[in-house]
């Protein structure tokens, strides 16, 4: 037998230092995920609705302190959040909300213009009389909202409606791919809707594709799902010029009414 051929031994197990603190336990470690799921999901509330806009400082001592945890689930949370470009992490400055980058917003609209033909077509095909009453209960919840200026009623009655338009579809799954593909939308989108008489435009550009899908017209439906989507195409460089310290301008999209 060659020196290759020996089995292995195994290798020792590192011995702790006696000074060491103990390793944690499963339930500590438990806990400490727990703990950081709730840091991560406020924050990303937080940043999605744009309470903390982009450039502003996310102080982990502040974060600790409020909920009254370590420092391991506060980092756990922040380093969740820089992998969805949410918070970008300075070296030596600090942890600050990203802005959001142009290209990655423009390649989600485009993606989720996509897929939503999709489910409009389907349920133009597929929807029955209950299902069609459905749609227009969650317009006139959004119309109801739009005439008392109650933005995050409005924001949710329209998530609302497109879930429901992919759950008449029979594809609910696409509506959840689109929800993990639009987080830099909806940031966006929290610009867009305090724009005057835009919450009101939105209804009747709902209100129009329940029409087609009640008339089962697969086209004009997902035509009409175009128009509503398109709008937040074509206003990025109204609301980049209003705003430029909430974008990164890594895409010229001067020209994005022409594609």
């Amino acid at each position: 037998m060659t020196k290759e051929d020996r089995p292995h031994a195994p290798k020792a197990r590192k011995q702790r230092s006696r000074n060491a603190p103990p390793a944690p336990s499963r339930r500590e470690r438990l806990r400490t995920s727990r703990v950081s799921d709730v840091i991560y999901d406020d924050l990303r509330s937080a940043i999605i609705r744009m309470d903390l806009r982009p450039g502003d400082p996310v102080v982990e001592a502040h974060i600790r302190d409020r909920h009254g945890v370590s420092r391991t689930p506060v980092r756990e949370a922040v380093l969740r959040l820089a992998e969805e470009g949410l918070v970008d992490v300075v070296s030596k400055s600090g942890t600050f909300v990203s802005r959001i980058p142009l290209v990655a917003l423009r390649e989600a609209i485009v993606a989720r213009r996509a897929l939503e033909a999709v489910t409009c077509a389907a349920a133009a095909e597929r929807a029955s009389e209950s299902d069609v009453m459905s749609l227009r209960a969650i317009v006139q919840r959004q119309r109801e909202r739009a005439e008392t200026g109650d933005l995050e009623f409005f924001h949710d009655a329209d998530d609302a409606f497109h879930a429901e338009v992919a759950a008449i579809a029979q594809y609910p799954g696409l509506w959840t791919m689109i929800s993990n593909i639009r987080v830099q939308v909806e940031r966006y989108r929290r610009l867009t809707l305090p724009q005057p008489g835009r919450m009101k435009m939105v209804v009747q550009e709902h209100a129009a594709v329940v029409d087609a899908i009640a008339a089962h017209d697969a086209e004009t439906a997902v035509k009409a799902m175009h128009v509503h989507l398109d709008k937040l195409q074509l206003d990025i460089s109204i609301f980049r010029d209003l705003w430029p310290e909430c974008f990164i301008i890594d895409f010229p999209i001067d020209n994005l009414a022409a594609e």
